[in-house]
């Protein structure tokens, strides 16, 4: 086993306990550390019904009390102290993310950091960090336990045997890396999140309804889920944030269609609120 045997994941939403779950799996002792008591123990919960799935699929060869034993949720920061790797996965904003990992450097200054981000630049999260060389980015996909793909994203700092341990670990998790240069919106947001701008126009023009957009997509292009309902899975509101993020950073063919921000003003969101582009 390659993956580091001590795990921290700072944030335990959908992303946090995936992540959690995968690490889990592959042997992993992990410390979620979530905002107070009440979002710990959801964040728990959220890991169990996580495994309890997963064996439901045949994916687990322990039991799943055997491997959510290995997760472990709290609040307290200093229980991070003996983790060799710490991923963090709260919300995509700057300003939250450089304030979470200068903590987390304080209470375990030899584990490697990570971040969960899909589209943050990973220099400006490093900013504040005493060892950038040991941090880099660590994208997972949503759903974690179902996705194949971890991309690391590389900072001008970060060492390159850290890129090549973190490449061991993503194959020890049963999954494929892509390695990106830490640029807007990385490969795979930048390239995913144009397709799904895309379809919203077409949807906002009346050119075909949402079902057949992302039908063109999964049969002609047999792509496994279509752009508008990958859309409500990530966030209308996640998504809307990258969009934004790029257009000011990449140009203005990033910039949201007025259907997206009506959405998400009006707090359709997606799977998360039951209504999105489809009804959930």
């Amino acid at each position: 086993m390659t993956v580091p045997k001590r795990v921290g994941v700072y944030g335990g939403g959908r992303m946090g306990g995936g992540i959690a779950h995968a690490f889990a799996i592959a042997g992993s002792d992990v410390t979620v550390i979530e905002a107070d008591e009440t979002a710990a123990a959801a964040a728990a919960q959220r890991v169990h019904e996580s495994l309890a799935a997963a064996a439901s699929r045949g994916k687990l060869e322990e039991s799943v009390d055997a491997v959510a034993g290995r997760v472990h949720a709290g609040t307290d920061d200093a229980s991070l102290s003996d983790c060799e790797l710490i991923v963090e996965a709260v919300p995509e904003t700057v300003n939250l993310k450089v304030d979470v990992l200068a903590k987390v450097e304080e209470v375990a200054p030899e584990a490697v950091l990570a971040t969960n981000t899909s589209s943050l630049s990973v220099d400006s999260i490093a900013a504040a960090l005493r060892r950038p060389e040991r941090f880099l980015g660590l994208h997972f996909f949503n759903p974690v336990p179902a996705s194949s793909l971890v991309e690391i994203v590389v900072g001008s700092k970060t060492a390159q045997s850290l890129v090549d341990e973190a490449r061991g670990w993503v194959t020890d998790l049963g999954k494929t890396a892509i390695t990106v240069t830490d640029s807007p919106g990385f490969a795979s947001s930048r390239l995913g999140v144009a397709l799904a701008l895309e379809a919203m126009r077409m949807l906002e023009e009346g050119v075909a309804s949402a079902e057949d957009i992302d039908t063109a997509m999964t049969l002609g292009y047999k792509h496994p889920v279509g752009p508008l309902r990958t859309t409500d899975i990530v966030g209308l509101d996640v998504r809307l944030a990258i969009a934004e993020h790029l257009a000011r950073t990449v140009g203005p063919r990033f910039e949201p269609p007025a259907i997206l921000r009506e959405k998400v003003k009006a707090g359709d969101l997606g799977r998360k609120t039951g209504a999105g582009f489809y009804t959930w």
